[in-house]
């Protein structure tokens, strides 16, 4: 027998040994227990990018560390140049750089030292022309993130520097249901966009951009392969902060970030798979992760579900939701794991938030939730809600099933469970095991719900069954 064989062999063994002595065999095993063991092959998937080992300032390209001159055009030889050579890493060393859109190419590592910020212009010019992009789950041209990749492999945004976009109600964020200077309603566009969307026009001529008033994303990467974003600090996004979208391998971590603007959500994987999100800290205007796959006909079109997501050792602060997936999840969402997380704010609405509707439709299923620790939240611990914004007004019916809580301790909510589904769909087999929610103040709120497990589930001290 040749080594590898032998070391199978034992493998298998030592397994087989470990079930029988702790009295169980595979079969036995729970579904949670499964998805669990589950999430380590994922893990397992989740591999770094490697770069070159070759550093390029962009102070060698012209950028100032002076917060006033224009550092565009730096940022964008520095990467050029990294990428054509090979890859490396493209350094923005201490001081305040300004700048319009980076765009990052493949094989490039934009590290930003740890006494460097970057900040962003808030002129909408700086993110022309328009790019293929998403807006709240339905594609368009539209704006450049402020950080943006399209098609690219092995990149990365690294160090312990600081993103600024600079956005506040003087600028980004009055663009969010307010009045242009002109008097126009800036979320006609977003409407107009939507029917775009749900009439199947073309993608090629959804053109916005300019006049259009809708705010582009902090960092989005459309199309790509083996990311990593690690160790920054992100403050003050027009819109969303991080947006990864169809993309593949991608790891977030020891991010922190502090934006409280409109739809400012913190972490947005969509149409993604295999994504690590792992010890950041979310202090956001929106949703702190959600996970989405489309808006309505659009995602349906498109039709990629986002799956294999993995969050571990965050802190969510204020936000509307720790762990959201939705609304725009026409594409579906499976797999989704979060574990050893802190949860508290009384700006903090939900801990596991799923929100859909008869427009949006999508499955969610095998969902994985444990070793949750909650201060205090606004609504409820657990929400899964079929009515969200349009209600049940469509032909697709969503579907939610296999979710999975465990050794979730929270000490206020409004509610407990806040379970509303469609008697046509109910939400199916969620089990709570070991939780403890205290101080809980109004009973749960179980609409249309089938296959409900209770194991060493207490609302305020009193064990609850499912009878």
């Amino acid at each position: 027998m040749n080594y590898s064989k032998l070391m199978k062999s034992i493998t298998i063994l030592f397994l087989f040994s470990f079930y029988c002595l702790s009295g169980k065999t595979q079969q036995d095993l729970s579904d949670a227990e499964k998805g669990w063991a589950a999430e380590k092959n994922i893990l397992n998937a989740i591999k770094l990018p490697v770069f070159r080992d070759k550093d390029y300032s962009i102070i060698q390209f012209g950028a100032k560390a002076d917060g006033i001159t224009d550092c565009t055009e730096a940022f964008k030889k520095a990467i050029e140049v990294c990428n054509q050579a090979g890859g490396g890493r493209v350094v923005v060393p201490e001081g305040i750089f300004l700048t319009g859109a980076i765009h990052l190419k493949t094989n490039v590592n934009l590290y930003i030292s740890e006494k460097a910020t970057i900040k962003f212009s808030t002129d909408p010019n700086q993110y022309l022309p328009v790019v293929f992009t998403r807006f709240e789950g339905v594609e368009c041209y539209n704006y450049s993130a402020l950080i943006y990749a399209n098609g690219q492999e092995n990149i990365a945004i690294t160090g312990k520097g600081i993103l600024d976009g600079q956005a506040d109600k003087s600028n980004w964020w009055k663009w969010k249901g307010k009045k242009d200077p002109t008097g126009k309603d800036t979320t006609n566009s977003v409407v107009e966009l939507n029917k775009m969307g749900d009439d199947g026009v073309p993608v090629s001529q959804r053109i916005f951009g300019a006049g259009h008033f809708m705010r582009p994303n902090f960092i989005q990467l459309v199309n790509c392969k083996n990311v990593l974003i690690d160790g920054l600090t992100i403050l003050h996004s027009p819109m969303w902060e991080i947006h990864p979208l169809l993309s593949e391998n991608i790891t977030v971590q020891n991010v922190k970030i502090n934006s409280l603007g409109p739809n400012n959500d913190g972490c947005d994987p969509e149409c993604c798979k295999n994504v690590l999100i792992k010890n950041c800290d979310f202090r956001t205007g929106d949703d702190c992760i959600a996970i989405k796959s489309g808006r309505n006909n659009d995602g349906r079109r498109v039709n990629v579900l986002s799956e294999n997501i993995i969050i571990q050792d965050c802190r969510m602060n204020d936000g509307h939701g720790g762990v959201v997936i939705g609304s725009e999840i026409s594409g579906s969402v499976r797999n989704v794991y979060a574990e050893n997380c802190v949860m508290d704010s009384p700006n903090l609405d939900r801990v596991l938030r799923i929100k859909t509707n008869s427009l949006r439709g999508g499955i969610v299923e095998n969902v994985f939730m444990r070793n949750i620790k909650v201060g205090q939240v606004k609504e409820a611990v657990i929400l899964v809600s079929f009515n969200y914004q349009e209600g049940d007004k469509g032909l697709f019916t969503p579907v939610v099933r296999n979710i999975y809580v465990s050794n979730i301790i929270s000490e206020m909510s409004n509610y407990g469970l806040f379970l509303d589904a469609y008697a046509r769909s109910p939400v199916t087999n969620l089990v709570v095991e070991n939780c403890r929610f205290n101080a809980v103040k109004n009973d749960n709120l179980l609409n249309f719900v089938k296959d409900l497990s209770f194991k060493e589930f207490y609302i305020n001290g009193k064990l609850v069954t499912t009878n």
